[in-house]
């Protein structure tokens, strides 16, 4: 599926830049070819892709609930996630359930980057698919959780600085408001934001690759959570005014 670097040297090709597009420079012409050198698509791709996406299906919440011998569905927002599992198992299980959804997320991204040719778009795909596994899970009929620590952990693997940029405004918005789902949406937001920062140029470079992978994870998370804002609208319009 790829070509190999050496073999570029064996035919005497000198090859300048980075990325997945070289440039051939022969006898001082330049020009561009999709030579694609260690490009990671085909196979090996989405062999990585299912993997990641099946271990994202693996829900823990429900795991744990199970084996405590509580119905976790049917308990507080019925949401099979960590918010839920802490509020209806407890605090330490919740902070379990939580570690193993950014597990769910980190460990693929981190893996498939350590696959030849160890680039950072293989840490996308698979970051992605494991949030996707998480969302949409086959085992709960595609009723999965709302994805925020997976989508984490995806990001803690491949840009651990916007992760833990992303964990602060978490925690501001939570100590603030009170609610946990305010400051996942807020945290959603900021990757939206940092998604259209990188394709602006303002960090990575102007690579539209994490633009878009940022961006659409931060969608997902706030669309995963497009219950919460509708309930959260219909509250503002309840209150009363207050008197002048």
């Amino acid at each position: 599926f790829f070509f190999k670097q050496k073999t570029a040297y064996e035919i005497g090709v000198r090859l300048v830049g980075s990325g997945d597009v070289y440039k051939r420079q022969e006898r001082g012409v330049m020009r561009v070819q999709d030579l694609t050198l260690g490009a990671p698509w085909g196979l090996e791709l989405v062999g990585v892709a299912v993997a990641a996406f099946m271990l994202g299906s693996i829900n823990p919440a429900l795991i744990v609930a199970r084996w405590l011998g509580r119905d976790l569905r049917g308990s507080g927002s019925g949401n099979p996630g960590a918010t839920n599992a802490g509020r209806v198992l407890g605090v330490r299980w919740g902070v379990l359930v939580g570690v193993l959804d950014v597990a769910k997320g980190f460990v693929p991204a981190y893996l498939a980057m350590l696959l030849p040719p160890h680039d950072r778009i293989q840490g996308y795909v698979a970051g992605l698919a494991a949030v996707l596994g998480h969302a949409y899970s086959p085992f709960l009929r595609g009723r999965g959780g709302k994805a925020v620590a997976t989508a984490l952990g995806a990001v803690l693997a491949v840009h651990p600085v916007l992760a833990a940029v992303l964990v602060v405004l978490f925690g501001a918005v939570v100590a603030t408001t009170r609610y946990v789902a305010f400051g996942s949406v807020a945290a959603a937001v900021g990757m939206v934001v940092a998604g259209i920062g990188a394709g602006l140029g303002w960090w990575g470079g102007g690579d539209w690759w994490t633009c878009a992978w940022t961006s659409l994870l931060g969608l997902m998370v706030i669309w995963r959570h497009r219950r919460n804002l509708r309930a959260w609208r219909t509250r503002s319009r309840r209150r009363p005014s207050t008197p002048r």
